[in-house]
């Protein structure tokens, strides 16, 4: 069943949060750290950009919804809103704003990145064009798609399955909402840490165990890493 009354999707590096316009702010607030707890792990680290349309917030409602966040390991970091109240109580707070009126055309950086749907079976995913550099985090409730290398400190956490078109040198969670089906494939596997569902495996060793593509997948209960020539 569909939430009304927020939504969730991957964007960029983090994750963009829709809160309902008319529905309670006790009520929103109170669905969405719900939601969070349900998946705990797999937002935990997230940068969150939150949409708030046209709902005038003060100082307060926005500094418990930034508490509440943080609480969970979760980082403000943009609030989009078409509110003057909202925008002054974010910039109180030292987040950053964005007008959505004013926004209706994608910044240049939201190039970087593209929505994916997969004609059999219907799943959404995030495409990342460029090298994922240490520190930054994509999240997709879908697949995760990133042609560039991901760097060492950098994560990708997807609900499906995560290709990397270049060297994962980073932390790759695969099948984060409990998928055990769910692969990881890279054209240089190097990773500091692999996570496929529950499962988990260290980085490969050797002097060319990373040097040729890869899948990584779960096979009797473990996960195993299948070299390419």
């Amino acid at each position: 069943m569909q939430d009304e009354l927020i939504a969730i999707k991957g964007l960029n590096n983090g994750l963009l949060i829709s809160l309902s316009p008319t529905e309670s702010w006790q009520s929103v607030t109170d669905r969405l750290a719900a939601r969070i707890d349900e998946r705990a792990e797999f937002y935990s680290g997230a940068d969150i950009t939150v949409e708030l349309g046209e709902r005038p917030v003060p100082k307060y409602e926005l500094s418990s919804l930034k508490a509440l966040l943080e609480r969970r390991g979760l980082t403000l970091s943009l609030v989009r809103s078409k509110s003057d109240t909202t925008r002054e109580s974010a910039q109180s707070l030292k987040v950053p704003t964005e007008n959505r009126a004013a926004a209706a055309r994608p910044p240049a950086s939201t190039l970087e990145t593209a929505p994916l749907n997969s004609e059999e079976t219907g799943a959404e995913g995030v495409l990342f064009r460029r090298t994922l550099r240490s520190g930054r985090t994509i999240h997709s409730d879908g697949h995760a798609v990133v042609i560039g290398d991901v760097n060492p400190g950098a994560k990708v956490v997807a609900a499906g399955d995560i290709v990397v078109w270049g060297k994962l040198r980073g932390f790759a969670h695969a099948g984060a909402s409990g998928d055990e089906s769910a692969i990881i494939c890279a054209l240089e596997m190097s990773p500091s840490q692999l996570r496929i569902a529950g499962y988990f495996a260290a980085a490969p060793t050797g002097k060319d165990s990373g040097l040729k593509p890869a899948v990584a997948r779960v096979r009797d209960d473990e996960i195993i890493v299948e070299r390419r020539d």
